[in-house]
């Protein structure tokens, strides 16, 4: 794309891992998050799954954009057109999970197959259209997004591990004490921002 930012590969996969965080930095994708991050095995399956689809969907999607839609002029389907290919995607991560780990399949129960409407996944791909990266940049967007999710989900699974063992207040017990914790994620991710950004 003639209009492709110049940006170093390596500044914008550090930043989309940090400092321009999928989650952290645009808060796409919580549900998944906070649901999964309960037990360390589980969102570190679910993170390496939504890492894969990401990097997958973000250079298919990227490659429907630039030689199938915009060349028919029909750039208005992006939508139905991205979800499509990301549902694709999942079904055979999914169908890949079940064969391999059957116990990884279980535990992430529902969460799996809702990989395809998590609005992280979506969310990539848009900002590397939006952001008019080329191939090349989109996919390690995507990648560099899929490993700072999966990040931030094992932190906060972490986290949580131990404010369990933790004597917390009753007010702040549960989603109250989660919420709490991943504003401060969210801050001390931030916090880098002078170094990396992505635009």
């Amino acid at each position: 794309m003639s209009g492709a930012p110049m940006i170093n590969p390596f500044s914008l996969f550090f930043a989309s891992i940090i400092t321009s965080n999928i989650l952290l930095a645009n808060f796409l994708g919580m549900c998944s998050f906070i649901s999964i991050s309960k037990d360390m095995k589980s969102s570190s399956g679910l993170g390496l799954a939504v890492t894969v689809v990401l990097t997958v969907t973000t250079a298919i999607n990227w490659l429907l954009l630039n030689h199938v839609l915009i060349p028919l002029n029909l750039v208005y389907l992006r939508f139905i057109v991205f979800i499509i290919a990301i549902a694709a995607v999942v079904q055979m991560l999914e169908m890949i999970i079940d064969r391999v780990s059957q116990a990884l399949y279980l535990n992430l129960g529902i969460f799996l197959p809702l990989i395809t409407v998590n609005c992280a996944i979506l969310g990539v791909s848009l900002f590397m259209e939006i952001r008019e990266y080329t191939f090349f940049q989109s996919l390690v967007y995507g990648l560099g997004s899929g490993l700072g999710w999966w990040l931030a989900i094992m932190l906060l699974s972490a986290i949580r591990q131990k404010t369990e063992k933790s004597k917390v207040s009753a007010g702040l017990q549960g989603p109250g004490l989660t919420m709490i914790t991943i504003g401060f994620m969210a801050m001390a991710f931030i916090g880098f921002s002078g170094m990396l950004a992505v635009q």
